[in-house]
């Protein structure tokens, strides 16, 4: 490894679906080991997402996914939820990195130097691979849940608000990995007068 700055790279992945945990990822790549066509997740087909993920996992010089769950997220809302993500994501990695650059405008107070970066993910490459990290990981768990929660459709959609998901949560109601904070959910129970 050269003897330059160790820049750590930290996204989210999850924040608006109505179900489901909020994924970050904490990534220093390594300049030796470019890796090609790391770009903002959002821009990359699932396939090319998964792709990188590997080449990712084998190449930086160090890596970590952590996530807060539907009842953190509920209890302290989803912006403070994704702050603890990319918080433990970062304090996961083996090494303090020299600085950590954060997407978007917030970031969790680290005893290191940060920076919040709007657009980062498409700025900076190590909140690019980031980004292809959370995703990829959130993802998989939200094809997990298909198999505990039936009828949703999460493996599809992810837990994003559909006319799909809209449906089924209309006919099915809510089940554990919905989140209750969050509109239409919120509503729907309402209406229904079920327990929150």
């Amino acid at each position: 490894m050269s003897a330059c700055l160790r820049l750590c790279g930290v996204d989210e992945a999850g924040r608006g679906p109505l179900a489901g945990s909020v994924y970050a990822a904490a990534v220093i790549l390594d300049p030796d080991h470019p890796i090609d066509g790391v770009a903002d997740s959002k821009t990359l087909t699932a396939e090319v997402r998964e792709e990188l993920a590997v080449e990712i996992r084998a190449h930086a010089i160090a890596w970590a996914i952590a996530s807060a769950s539907v009842e953190e997220i509920d209890r302290i809302n989803i912006l403070q939820a994704t702050l603890a993500a990319m918080r433990r994501a970062v304090e996961a990695l083996p090494f303090a990195p020299d600085e950590v650059c954060f997407d978007g405008l917030y970031h969790p107070p680290l005893a290191m130097t940060c920076r919040a970066i709007v657009k980062g993910d498409s700025l900076v490459p190590a909140i690019s691979a980031a980004s292809i990290l959370a995703k990829t990981a959130r993802d998989a768990e939200m094809r997990q849940l298909e198999d505990r929660f039936p009828g949703y459709g999460f493996a599809k959609h992810k837990g994003y608000c559909t006319p799909e998901h809209m449906l089924a949560i209309a006919m099915l109601g809510p089940c554990e990995i919905h989140r209750r904070s969050f509109d239409p959910v919120r509503t729907l129970l309402q209406q229904a007068s079920l327990p929150f």
